[in-house]
This record gives structure tokens, sequence and C-alpha cells, in this order.
């Protein structure tokens, strides 16, 4: 199982725009994407500019189908002017589930 977990902050103000974007994308994955198992998407509960992202994918093409996807290019064209800093991403394997 490939992963990709994200940690994304908004500019402050810009929070609604950037959760709205991430939902956007989740709700394409619901309805698009079978090999993408898992998206999870959260908000930090005492800073709400920033935001994570949990994915699972059942193997490389998946991942790669997904970031290639126009829902993620859409969602990086409305992100890229309302993020704080630069996205850190961790592309891993995973290597336990409950």
């Amino acid at each position: 199982m490939k992963t990709i977990s994200a940690i994304l902050r908004a500019r402050p103000g810009a929070e609604e725009t950037l959760r709205k974007a991430l939902l956007d994308v989740a709700a394409h994955v619901a309805a698009s994407e079978p090999d993408t198992v898992g998206f999870f998407v959260s908000q930090e509960a005492g800073d709400p500019t920033r935001f994570t992202t949990y994915e699972r994918f059942t193997d490389a093409a998946a991942m790669d189908r997904h970031n290639g996807s126009e829902a993620v290019a859409r969602f990086f064209r409305i992100a890229q002017p309302i993020l704080d800093g630069e996205v850190i991403l961790v592309t891993a394997d995973e290597i336990s589930c409950k």
C-alpha cells in the first residue's frame, strides 16, 4: 500500500477556501478513484489554518493517477495563492494498518 501524508497551512482568512478545495478533492476520490482506498482530511483543532491529509493507494499506479488527476490540478490552482508556506509531503510504503 502506498501512502501520502500532507501538511498544508492556509493564510489567515483563507481557511474556508482551502477546506472546501480539499473536500472537493475528497468528493472526487469517493466518486471516481476506486484504487484510492482512503482519503482522510483533517483540520487542526487548535490552529484552523493547518490541514492534514492521509491518502492510501493500492499501488504506485493508483497514486500516480490520483496525483495526475484534474481534481488535484484544480486543487492546486485554488490552493497555491492561499497557502502559507510550502506543502509538506511524505510519500511512503504503509507498514502497518489496523
